[in-house]
């Protein structure tokens, strides 16, 4: 027996989407439930098809047959008939100039991403930003997810045979997170069948829930934050000779998400100096203390290419600036990846006496 899943828990449709009775039967398998599948159904379900679409959850041919859409099941990948599955020997697919084969989630974001986007952001389809944004949601978001439910390794194992952790570090994840929701022990203890199916799809619904929130959230940082930013990176990497003659130094007017582009910046340019500091206000409000912070050795690295100086770090205020002997010094940090001045001139001097003092 199957019974359709009416509405989507915490999943209100947007507002500008006109809702219809019905829509086409989305199907996904029952059973212990992922990361990937949760998300896949609720990318779907935010586009104007399937947004009042049922769902489904069972592992019946017979029933799946019966389905508009069936995503990580079914054991078949036709796009020409919405089947999504990636369990079968022969799949291999992968996105466009990445290395890692797709899950469910990543099979439901190559072919429905960009309307995903485009809806959500009111870009065109078909435009420069859409594409970009297509590219970054999938590179910093679903890569991991895919990767997680084909059980591949963010290292390469050949490379990382004697590193250890220093430390537990939970496990926590997204897919954890959704693990978690599963069945645990006895929950269903003393239910009939369909009591149990019941309460096994609510917890596969708050899972969907948690999975596409967090992906609306990612979406609308890199649509209205990072994507933003890349012009001004860029327009400020070029100017960056006005403060050092050799651009070690980049200043910004306010701040922004600049690691990212900045790294694509100097790869595209590797025999220009790599920039050891960057400079960026606290707030926009006229007054604002300033920021001096050191450049990593890569964007998830916490080794710095230069830090401030050793005898600055933990220091503050009026003691900072007799050790440093610059004026306005508000803090440099334990670790000399950042420090504050109160004012622009003063954070400059602490970048270009660091700079200095590294000779």
């Amino acid at each position: 027996m199957w019974r359709p899943i009416i509405k989507m828990a915490e999943q209100a449709p947007p507002k500008r989407l006109k809702v219809t009775a019905s829509g086409p039967l989305i199907g996904t398998h029952n059973g212990h439930f992922h990361a990937d599948e949760a998300l896949a159904v609720y990318m779907l379900r935010i586009l104007p098809t399937y947004n009042s679409s049922s769902l489904v959850r069972t592992r019946n041919p017979d029933v799946l047959s019966t389905c508009h859409t069936v995503v990580d099941v079914g054991g078949d990948y036709y796009p020409a008939q919405n089947r999504y599955d990636h369990h079968q020997r022969t799949f291999t697919t992968t996105f466009p100039s990445r290395p890692t084969k797709l899950s469910s989630a990543g099979l439901v974001y190559l072919h429905f991403g960009k309307p995903i986007i485009a809806q959500q952001t009111g870009l065109e389809e078909g435009s420069q930003e859409v594409n970009i944004l297509w590219k970054k949601v999938y590179e910093d978001f679903i890569e991991a997810l895919d990767a997680h439910d084909n059980g591949i390794s963010v290292y390469d194992p050949s490379e990382t045979k004697n590193i250890k952790k220093r430390f537990y570090d939970g496990g926590i994840g997204l897919g954890s997170l959704v693990g978690d929701l599963n069945n645990n022990f006895d929950d269903e203890k003393g239910m009939t069948p369909e009591e149990a199916q019941e309460a096994e799809d609510q917890r596969f619904l708050t899972a969907s829930s948690l999975m596409g929130t967090t992906f609306l959230r990612k979406l609308r940082y890199y649509h209205r934050a990072w994507l933003p930013a890349r012009a001004s990176v860029h327009q400020t990497y070029k100017e960056r000779d006005q403060y050092d003659e050799k651009g070690r130094i980049m200043v910004f007017s306010k701040a922004c998400p600049w690691k990212d582009h900045l790294y694509t910046l100097e790869a595209e340019y590797p025999d220009e100096e790599k920039v050891l500091f960057v400079l960026f206000p606290e707030s926009e409000h006229e007054g604002s203390m300033w920021r001096v912070q050191a450049v990593s050795m890569s964007n998830d690295s916490f080794e710095n290419r230069q830090g401030l100086p050793e005898a600055w770090r933990g220091v503050r205020d009026d003691q900072l600036s007799d050790v440093s002997g610059i004026e306005g010094c508000t803090f440099a940090h334990a670790s000399g990846f950042i420090g504050g001045n109160k004012t622009k001139e003063g954070a400059l001097e602490m970048a270009r006496r660091s700079i200095e003092m590294r000779k």
